[in-house]
């Protein structure tokens, strides 16, 4: 029996196998890497995993759960070509997905582009007005709902074609009674249509985020069902019979069903197993504070884990393709900066590197598929930093002639540059990019980079690694055991999880405060959500877990912070303790606090989850001896940031054992990733597999 956790990125999909028992070569773990297909993202994840059982040795009918990280909603917004969405909404409210909040994208921006209007998830002549009014504070029925014109209105969408239907209406949060009537009606009329209600997606305040984030589920929802199953039965086709699970922004995994049904709540599930790898390969070296950099062939994607806890965003921050997306999300920034990224000279005569990039076809121009643009793969080419019978462990030829032509032609030469000068000059630019935005997410968030280890991983990172710890000034650098393969190992690495929130807007200080029946009812019927979910999914009970979180602001803010709740029934003198977490909590993000202003809950969360084994590493045996020399390959020169070209030893990361010591300037290889160990700096390795890099002392 084994598990696989299979993460698809831009460029290449990883895959990591854990076998129960032992494998070829004694071994329990085993990881790989195949090239993305885009065009459909099951072919690549199911040669993958055919592929990884072949190198452990394994039937794939052994293979008991798949766990799996994929782009394919994220695309689906960067792409815009989602479906086309019908919305029944509140008559005379037709327009709010339009007018938003009526915000400025850019203040002072005379060109300036708002998205939610130049690409409208809902077309207006889609938005259907419906005759029916809720009312609060307490969701009485204003106007009853008109249920002729309900049908009337699935009767045109339906003619016209739609695939995915939203309904969304006014204070649904307070009851629903009118959104689950209209629901009725669309699947009688559209059986075949992708169908959702606002109260069912996100049972929260604030019509225009909340319609957002409904419009999104459907936009992305139908092609993303399709993946999500046509990828289950290929696998049962190819003798897979393993159960299916999908890794969700906020860290845990969920079923297809759910994830088809709620596509919105996998919008980053690429980027998240990053994170949960990183606290993995954190804890392994008893290391709490990290900034992970997941560097891949299209982005990087960064994250803070402090004290061991990952970060989940606020909801003010969720944003995706632009639009509000009320779903609970890792912290994570993402930019336009990996292995494929594009360098080139723009219009205005400045050298640019990013965010375009040239994927996995063609891929950089050392690929030889066609790429004729320089990328930072072919930079590092250039500077000798990656050997063309050593690319991805000698699996996929290179060549350093067509990397050379490429940088030439498009960047020395039109500055005026060395060859050498315009490699340094392409990775110099990406790596101020991403300091830029590692900055943004831990000095920006309240968090001194100077406390946090950096750990650079994907199959670029350990490149770029160092370089990037002395521009934030992190305290080192850890490169995981299988860098290239990290994110897919978070995906082994996680929990199964659940998400469920209501809008119950309580006052737990000041002289209105007192009554907290609402709140309590709310905790309880969000945890009787999880606990049927969680049953569903064939969970034990004795295994259930909860996590309940408040969104608290001080009364009269425009957005609220999560804050933990305590166990059991919310009572005085547990809102005083809930009231001073929210304190310390925007202290933390904001460097202030309100110490006498009345706090207010707006919105309450529970999260049902149940753990699953983590993924198992075996530690490395220690080295017989400080002696390198079994380790070392070649010596070969290669150019470091300082512009010094000088003969660098290569040693196979294979051969390296807990307790050797490797003096820079090294370059360590493995098959999924090369880690850079530039001169003045030491990489000690560690029993867990992980290499510590630190200057020189």
């Amino acid at each position: 029996m084994a598990s696989v956790g299979v993460d698809v990125g831009g460029t290449f999909t990883d895959l990591v196998l854990e076998r129960d028992d032992d494998g070829p070569g004694g071994r329990r773990v085993f990881v790989h890497k195949v090239p993305s297909t885009p065009s459909d993202q099951s072919i690549g994840v199911v040669e993958g995993i055919l592929a990884i059982c072949r190198i452990a040795g394994l039937d794939p009918k052994a293979v008991r759960r798949v766990v799996h990280g994929t782009t394919v909603a994220t695309n689906i917004t960067i792409e815009q070509n989602g479906a086309e969405v019908g919305m029944l909404t509140t008559r005379g409210f037709r327009d709010l997905l339009h007018i938003a909040r009526h915000k400025r994208p850019h203040n002072f921006s005379l060109h300036f582009d708002v998205p939610w209007q130049s690409h409208p998830l809902v077309k207006r002549r889609n938005r259907m007005p419906i005759t029916e009014r809720i009312m609060p504070p307490d969701g009485r029925v204003e106007t009853p709902i008109d249920l002729d014109e309900v049908r009337a209105a699935a009767r045109e969408l339906k003619a016209r074609g739609v695939e995915a239907v939203i309904v969304c209406f006014l204070f649904s949060f307070l009851n629903d009674a009118h959104e689950r009537a209209a629901l009725e009606i669309l699947r009688e009329e559209m059986p075949d249509a992708f169908i959702s209600a606002s109260s069912e997606v996100a049972n929260v305040i604030r019509e225009f985020e909340r319609f957002s984030t409904t419009a999104m589920n459907a936009y992305v929802g139908p092609k993303t069902a399709r993946y999500l199953n046509n990828l289950e039965s290929r696998l049962r086709s190819e003798g897979v019979d393993a159960e299916l699970r999908i890794m969700q922004s906020n860290g845990g995994i969920g079923t297809v069903a759910t994830c088809s049904e709620r596509p919105v709540t996998i919008l980053m599930s690429g980027p998240a197993g990053g994170v949960i790898g990183g606290r993995w390969a954190g804890a392994m070296s008893g290391i709490d504070n990290v900034i992970t950099i997941d560097i891949g062939g299209t982005s990087a994607d960064i994250g803070v884990i402090a004290d061991g806890a990952i970060r989940i965003m606020n909801p003010r921050d969720t944003v995706v393709g632009q639009h509000p997306v009320l779903a609970p999300m890792l912290d994570l920034d993402t930019i336009g900066a990996g292995g494929g990224s594009i360098a080139f000279r723009d219009e205005g005569g400045a050298f640019r590197v990013g965010p375009r990039s040239a994927g996995a076809a063609p891929g950089p121009a050392c690929y030889g598929k066609g790429g004729t643009e320089p990328t930072v793969t072919d930079a590092h080419v250039v500077l000798g930093r990656l050997d063309p019978e050593r690319f991805l462990g000698g699996d996929m030829a290179i060549d350093p002639a067509l990397a050379e032509k490429a940088v030439r032609e498009k960047i020395a030469e039109p500055f005026g540059m060395s060859l050498i000068e315009a490699a340094l000059g392409i990775v110099t630019i990406v790596n101020a990019n991403m300091a830029l935005a590692i900055r943004s997410n831990s000095v920006a968030r309240g968090f001194d980079p100077r406390r946090f280890s950096l750990m650079p991983f994907g199959g670029a990172g350990p490149l770029h690694g160092v370089a990037l710890a002395e521009a934030v000034s992190a305290r080192d650098v850890i490169v995981p055991p299988a860098p290239g393969i990290t994110a897919a190992m978070g995906l082994l690495a996680t929990r199964l999880a659940y998400e469920f929130t209501r809008s119950t807007p309580t006052l737990i200080t000041g002289p209105a405060a007192g009554d907290l029946t609402a709140a309590n009812t709310t905790l309880a019927d969000l945890a009787a959500l999880a606990t049927e979910r969680l049953a569903a999914d064939g969970i034990a009970p004795d295994a259930h877990q909860f996590e309940r979180v408040a969104e608290c602001r001080y009364q009269g803010q425009g957005f609220e912070l999560r804050t933990p709740l305590p166990d059991g029934p919310i009572t005085a003198e547990s809102a005083a303790t809930i009231a001073d977490a929210f304190h310390a909590v925007h202290e933390r993000d904001y460097g202030y606090r309100f110490a006498d202003a009345v706090v207010e809950i707006v919105t309450l969360r529970v999260i049902g989850f149940a753990e699953v084994p983590p993924l198992t590493w075996p530690e490395l045996p220690e080295a017989s001896s400080a002696d390198l020399t079994p380790a070392l390959l070649y010596v070969r020169p290669t150019t470091f940031d300082d512009g010094k070209t000088v003969a660098t030893p290569r040693y196979d990361r294979d051969k390296l054992f807990a307790g050797h010591v490797v003096p820079g300037p090294a370059i360590i290889l493995q098959h999924n990733s090369t880690t850079l160990v530039p001169p003045g700096f030491t990489a000690r390795v560690h029993r867990s597999g992980n290499i510590h890099i630190a200057r020189e002392t």
